[in-house]
C-alpha cells in the first residue's frame, strides 16, 4: 500500500498546543490518515528535514470579498502559511444584494475598506442576490485556500431598510425580518454575521453606514437567530467611546445566541491599557460566555513612502503626489524643488513624524523599532528636518524606503500583555482591505518569527494552537486546524530558524491596474491545502484546492 504524500522527517506542532513530537504526515485525498513513523511510501514524498510541521493557519480577519474574483490565489495570505480564511468582516459584504443596489454596496465597501469600486464591479459577475448565492458564486472561482464568509449587518440593513438604513431603527417587522434574513444565511452557509459600530466607517455620502447606530434589541433578535444555526458573531465595537456600553453588548449578544462572539481590539498606548480588556474577557470567560477577541500582533498603521502616501499632503507634496513613482524620483533629485518641499513641510502639518517608524534596508522589514528609528530620530540624528530626512532616503533608496505609522498597538508591552491572554487572539490582517495604505497580511509569520522564536511569549506549541486549532474553533470548523487523522490534509512544512516577512512591494495587479501592497515570506518550505502542495520553497505552485466552508 502506498499513500498519495508523506511528509517525512519533521518536528511536529499538532495544533493542540501538546509537546512537539518528531514523525511523518501521511495523506491520501484530502485527508490525513496518519501521523508518527509511516512506513508505506508515498507517491510524493517530502522530506522535512527536520523542520516543523504545523496545521495550516486561520486567518479570522480579511476583507478579501472582492479580491478573489481576481487573485484566486488570495495573496499575500497564501504566502504566509494561511490555508482557511474568513471573509465578511466589519459588517460590509457584497450580499444579501438586490440588482439595483450593487453599485451602492461596491461604494459602501470602497469607503469602508478602501477596494476600488471599480475593481468590485468589474472584477466580480454580481449573479446572486441572497448569501447563499453569493457563497455559489465563489464556489465558481476556484479559491487556492479554503473561505467561509459573514454574512454582514450593512448588506441586510441596506437590503431590508433601503436608504433609511443608515439614519433610522428599523420597526418591529423589520427587525424581525433583519434576524430572520441573517439566519437564514447562517442557515445556507454564512459563518456567522458581522456588525460596525465603528464611528470612522461612513457610507459614500458621509453617513455611518447601516447598523452603526442599531439599538442593543437589534443585535440580540440577531443573535438569536444565529445561535439557532450555530453561527458566530463578529464584532467591530466603538470601546473607545462607550467601553462599558459596547461590551454589555457583547454579554447580550452571548446570552442572546448561546455561542461564539468575536470583537477586534487594540491595545492603548499606556503599559498597563491591555490589561482593562483581558480583565473583561477573563470575566465574561468565567462567566460561562465563550466570548473572544482578536488583535493585530504589532504596531501597525498607514505605510508611508515615496511610491504610496506621503507624510505631507499639501502644496507641493499635493502636487508630488499626482505624479508617477518616475516623475517624483526625477522631481526629489532636483535641489530646488527639494527646498521647495522642505518649506512646505516646515509651515504645514503632516503625519507626526515620531508616529512614522523606519522599515529597515534588509530583506526582513524592522517592526519593532525604538524611539531612534522613527523619522523624527532619523531627522534629529541627520539634524535635518524630518522632510529632509524622509526625502534624501527616498533618493538614495531609488524610492524604495518605507515607513509604518504605528496608529494602533503603538505600545508593545501594553501588546504582549493583552496577546498573552488565552482569549485573545493574534490575527486582525486585514487582507484585502486597504491595500495601497497597509500591510499586515504576514501577521502569522509576525507570530511565529517575533513573539515566539525571538521574544519567548509563547513557545512553539502555544504559537501554533493560536494560529491553528483556536481561530478554526471560533470559526466552528471541526475537522480543521489539528493534525491527527481524520483531519483534513491544511499543514505548513517551515524552516523556523529562518522565518520572516520581507518587504512590501507596491505592485499593480488589480483590475485597472489598481495599486497595492503585497509581501511575500522567507521559511514556507511547503503548504499543502486539502492534500494538494499550494506553496513550495516560498513559491505558489498554481495549485488552487481551496473549497468554500459551509457552515453545519
Amino acid at each position: 500500500m502506498s499513500h498519495d504524500i508523506v511528509i517525512r522527517n519533521g518536528v511536529i506542532a499538532d495544533g493542540t498546543g501538546d509537546e512537539l513530537f518528531d514523525g511523518d504526515i501521511a495523506i491520501d485525498g484530502e485527508t490525513i490518515t496518519q501521523l508518527g513513523n509511516v512506513k508505506a511510501k508515498g507517491k510524493e514524498e517530502i522530506n522535512a528535514d527536520g523542520n516543523l510541521i504545523t496545521p495550516g493557519f486561520v486567518d479570522l480577519h480579511t476583507h478579501l470579498d472582492a479580491q478573489i474574483g481576481w487573485d484566486p490565489m488570495l495573496t499575500p495570505i497564501s504566502w504566509h502559511g494561511v490555508t482557511t480564511a474568513l471573509l465578511g468582516n466589519c459588517g460590509v459584504t457584497f450580499a444579501p444584494c438586490k440588482a439595483e443596489d450593487q453599485e451602492l454596496i461596491a461604494a459602501m465597501m470602497e469607503t469602508v475598506e478602501d477596494i476600488p469600486r471599480k475593481a468590485i464591479l468589474s472584477g466580480l459577475p454580481w449573479n446572486w442576490e441572497s448569501y447563499g448565492d453569493y457563497l455559489d458564486t465563489l464556489e465558481t472561482l476556484q479559491p487556492a485556500i479554503n473561505v467561509g464568509g459573514l454574512v454582514g449587518h450593512c448588506a441586510v440593513r441596506y437590503f431590508v431598510m433601503g436608504d433609511r438604513s443608515a439614519d433610522e431603527q428599523p420597526t418591529q417587522s423589520e427587525q424581525a425580518e433583519i434576524a430572520a434574513i441573517v439566519g437564514t444565511a447562517v442557515r445556507d452557509g454564512a459563518v456567522g454575521f458581522s456588525t460596525n459600530r465603528f464611528l470612522g466607517h461612513y457610507m459614500p455620502d458621509g453617513r455611518h453606514v447601516p447598523g452603526t447606530h442599531a439599538e442593543h434589541s437589534e443585535l440580540e433578535a440577531i443573535a438569536k437567530e444565529v445561535g439557532k444555526a450555530g453561527g458566530l458573531m463578529q464584532n467591530v465595537l466603538n470601546l473607545g467611546g462607550d467601553f462599558e456600553g459596547e461590551a454589555e453588548l457583547l454579554r447580550k449578544e452571548a446570552q442572546a445566541s448561546g455561542g461564539r462572539v468575536l470583537f477586534s481590539i487594540t491595545a492603548g498606548a499606556k503599559d498597563s491599557s491591555g490589561q482593562r480588556v483581558r480583565s473583561m474577557l477573563e470575566e465574561m470567560q468565567s462567566n460561562g460566555m465563550d466570548i473572544n477577541s482578536i488583535s493585530t500582533p504589532r504596531g501597525t498603521g498607514f505605510i508611508s513612502g515615496l511610491q504610496c502616501g506621503l507624510p505631507w499632503k499639501s502644496g507641493a507634496w499635493q502636487t508630488l503626489a499626482s505624479k508617477d513613482l518616475a516623475d517624483r524620483l526625477a522631481t526629489i533629485s532636483n535641489p530646488d524643488q527639494v527646498a521647495i518641499l522642505v518649506a512646505e513641510a516646515q509651515r504645514t502639518e503632516g503625519t507626526n513624524p515620531s508616529d512614522l517608524f523606519y522599515m529597515g534596508n534588509e530583506e526582513r522589514p524592522n517592526y519593532v523599532g525604538s524611539d531612534s528609528e522613527s523619522l523624527a530620530g532619523l531627522a534629529l540624528a541627520a539634524m535635518e528636518h524630518p522632510a529632509e530626512t524622509f526625502l534624501r532616503m527616498a533618493r538614495e533608496s531609488n524610492g524604495k524606503a518605507l515607513f509604518t505609522l504605528r496608529s494602533f498597538n503603538k505600545n508593545l508591552n501594553a501588546l504582549a500583555n493583552l496577546l498573552s491572554c488565552d482569549y485573545c487572539l493574534p490575527g486582525l490582517g486585514d487582507a484585502g482591505a486597504h491595500v495601497s495604505q497597509v500591510m499586515d497580511g504576514g501577521w502569522g509569520t509576525f507570530v511565529l518569527s517575533h513573539w515566539c522564536r525571538d521574544e519567548k511569549l509563547y513557545d512553539i506549541a502555544e504559537a501554533v494552537r493560536r494560529l491553528s486549532s483556536a481561530p478554526a474553533r471560533i470559526m466552528g470548523l471541526s475537522d480543521r486546524g489539528i493534525l491527527k487523522p481524520g483531519m483534513k490534509a491544511d499543514l505548513n512544512v517551515i524552516d523556523f530558524s529562518n522565518l520572516h516577512e520581507k518587504q512590501p512591494e507596491i505592485v499593480h495587479d488589480f483590475p485597472h491596474k489598481s495599486s497595492r501592497f503585497i509581501q511575500r515570506a522567507n521559511g514556507y518550505l511547503a503548504t499543502l491545502c486539502n492534500g494538494s502542495v499550494l506553496l513550495r520553497d516560498d513559491e505558489h505552485t498554481g495549485a488552487r484546492n481551496g473549497t468554500v466552508i459551509r457552515a453545519k
